[in-house]
């Protein structure tokens, strides 16, 4: 807790602050790849897909893993492959909902197209692609299929999901002013709620713009400005309607920053280096321990002297509240068992609750 986050200390008493926490990657390609796939090699699934391998979708009509990128804080890419399925079925991929006219592209019926002869068009479709299934035997295709599928169930679902018309202004008040303005941190928040709500099993909202070598002071406080009030409103919401004992909030990011200025040290103008050793996230709800820390750094904030927690760790410990045995969540390609945490994680006991 800081100055910089008054909204979020109000929850404190929900949170726990992992304060130990440490990668193997130092730069941002790898390190994002690391923590959402258990390697810094891409081509991995990531941990949403297999939160989908692992427990399907508890609703037909949208998707068991959605991502909600905020607009207009690009600083660093982010890829699809972040939500991609890498050898699972392709079912089990993110899926991208955007701000705006289309939340999901070429989601809607083109001119012309009524949506009786889209559903006699998948129909036909299918009779054949299952005749290729017949003949081939590629899992891939009935994977396809499914796709197309849901496609067509979402023409009516993500509308309706997306509109926040019906939510009371008491809601609007608790989030934000931004939570009326699509694509922010806030209203995403909402919407993971909304998403929650209908059973989406996965949810996972991107807020770039940390990345400060340079110009720290005013723009760690436009992001915390972003994320403060957002991140406790969903834990307030989440918890007023009884769902944040079976909901695993997680926020944090792929590595630290150093404790020591990088660049010129003057009173306005400084900034802050990649730190893989040491560095926080939270956790709320989900058979979490709230209003507790776990780990110890030194003095200077540099190393780690107590309680260690690495990615497969952090991994495993969330797979578990999750219902899940890291070990046993596998998949075989090429010959060889894969899981989200690699060959290594343990869970972390003490905080769980």
């Amino acid at each position: 807790m800081s100055e910089l986050l008054p909204w979020t200390s109000k929850v404190a008493d929900d949170l726990c602050v992992i304060r130990s926490l440490h990668t193997e990657a130092i730069n941002h390609d790898p390190a994002i790849t690391f923590f959402q796939t258990g390697s810094q090699i891409a081509g991995r699934p990531s941990f949403g897909s297999w939160m989908s391998y692992g427990l399907g979708s508890a609703n037909q009509n949208l998707p068991a893993f959605v991502v909600l990128i905020s607009k207009d804080r690009i600083d660093q890419p982010l890829y699809s492959r972040l939500w991609g399925n890498g050898f699972l079925p392709s079912q089990h991929q993110g899926v991208l909902f955007r701000s705006g006219k289309d939340p999901v592209l070429y989601l809607q019926n083109p001119d012309g197209v009524s949506g009786e002869s889209r559903r006699r068009l998948l129909d036909r479709w299918a009779e054949m692609e299952h005749l290729q299934f017949r003949d081939l035997g590629d899992p891939e295709i009935n994977a396809r299929v499914a796709q197309y599928e849901m496609a067509y169930r979402m023409q009516t679902s993500v509308p309706d999901v997306m509109n926040l018309s019906g939510e009371p202004e008491s809601v609007f008040e608790l989030y934000g002013p931004e939570a009326k303005n699509p694509g922010t941190f806030a209203a995403n928040c909402l919407l993971a709620r909304r998403l929650a709500e209908r059973d989406v099993r996965f949810i996972q909202l991107y807020h770039p713009g940390w990345d400060q070598h340079g110009g720290l002071p005013g723009g760690i406080r436009r992001q915390c400005a972003d994320v403060d009030r957002a991140s406790y409103a969903l834990i307030t919401d989440l918890k007023q309607r009884g769902m944040l004992d079976d909901t695993l909030v997680i926020w944090g990011g792929e590595f630290g920053r150093t404790n020591y200025s990088q660049g010129k040290l003057t009173a306005t103008d400084y900034g802050r280096d990649h730190h893989p050793r040491c560095f926080s996230v939270w956790m709320a709800g989900g058979g979490i321990r709230g209003g507790v820390s776990y780990g110890r750094t030194d003095d200077f904030g540099y190393n780690i002297v107590e309680d260690p927690v690495h990615v497969h760790d952090l991994q495993a410990t969330a797979l578990h509240q999750l219902g899940i045995h890291h070990e046993r969540l596998t998949f075989r390609f090429q010959g060889r068992d894969y899981r989200l945490t690699d060959v290594h994680g343990k869970v972390i006991q003490p905080i769980l609750a």
